[in-house]
């Protein structure tokens, strides 16, 4: 049997990738000494690879699709199809920045103080390409790791991607420009992107995918409430569309369902418990599918 061969990245981003999937129906067992993970669905076959090389796997065929970030995307230049932008993180639902940053002490205040400066990056093709838009002659050489440790020693700033900043201050480290804003994106391969089943395949994982992800910060809310109380407790709910009613054995109540922001659960039960409602329940979810 024909598979497609799907590329998930391995390091920071494993773990939450694996954990969408899941979330989205499929489940990946991934062995200690196997780059080739078991996966619950006889069309694909998976290959654990670094984020970094996914893009150019993809690009040549050796991959069908695979997910790797915009900034890796952008700095191979890999032409693929951009299938749907997926907004995870090694931390959470947010997207990792691209950063220009320097010493806490350093002179450097803006990209223009850059001029004839020295700067480390594992991203180099992304980070020249930027200073050449602003007109700014710097050396860009690239960094094998620890870039953070670099400034002022060994080089004058540094480009790295961050999530939250924290590992930048904790090395005394300001930020003075993002470069590039980068998201995971689910790619294909232009010619397996034109084989019909794989098409097909793909935009089955594509929409599960971002279903799992919609349901990532929502909950359900499910609650008992009489019929004289909806005028004041309807208006109180958001949803999809509009809340769902059915009617209960009891005379006069009905059962009210909707989908709700989590955080926002917090302070409306409170709300609705005083507006009438009982019996409330709310419920996790795997996927939305609008």
């Amino acid at each position: 049997m024909e598979k497609l061969k799907l590329g998930l990245p391995a390091g920071s981003l494993q773990k939450p990738t694996i954990e969408m999937f899941k979330k989205a129906g499929f489940n990946i067992h991934v062995s200690d000494r196997s780059y080739f993970p078991d996966i619950d669905d006889e069309e694909i076959e998976c290959i654990l690879i670094r984020a970094q090389e996914i893009p150019r796997y993809t690009q040549s065929g050796i991959l069908d699709a695979g997910i790797s970030g915009k900034d890796w995307i952008t700095e191979t230049g890999a032409d693929v199809v951009e299938i749907t932008d997926l907004t995870y993180s090694k931390q959470g639902l947010r997207p990792i920045r691209l950063v220009l940053a320097v010493p806490r002490d350093s002179e450097i205040n803006s990209v223009e103080d850059l001029q004839g400066k020295k700067i480390a990056t594992e991203l180099v093709e992304v980070t020249k390409r930027y200073l050449e838009e602003k007109n700014i002659q710097a050396s860009v050489e690239f960094s094998w790791g620890a870039t953070e440790v670099k400034p002022p020693a060994l080089v004058d700033a540094i480009a790295e991607l961050t999530e939250t900043g924290r590992s930048l201050k904790a090395n005394n480290l300001r930020i003075i420009e993002t470069i590039l804003t980068s998201t995971p994106r689910f790619i294909a391969n232009k010619d397996s992107y034109k084989v019909d089943w794989k098409r097909s395949k793909i935009e089955q994982i594509s929409m599960l995918l971002q279903a799992a992800l919609m349901a990532e910060e929502k909950v359900g809310l499910k609650m008992n409430i009489h019929k004289e109380k909806l005028p004041a407790i309807l208006p109180l709910l958001p949803a999809l569309r509009r809340p769902t009613i059915s009617p209960l054995d009891e005379e006069g109540w009905v059962a009210v369902e909707t989908v709700i922001d989590e955080k926002k659960v917090r302070e409306l039960v409170c709300k609705l418990k005083q507006a009438g409602a009982e019996g409330i329940i709310e419920y996790s979810l795997n996927k939305i599918i609008p």
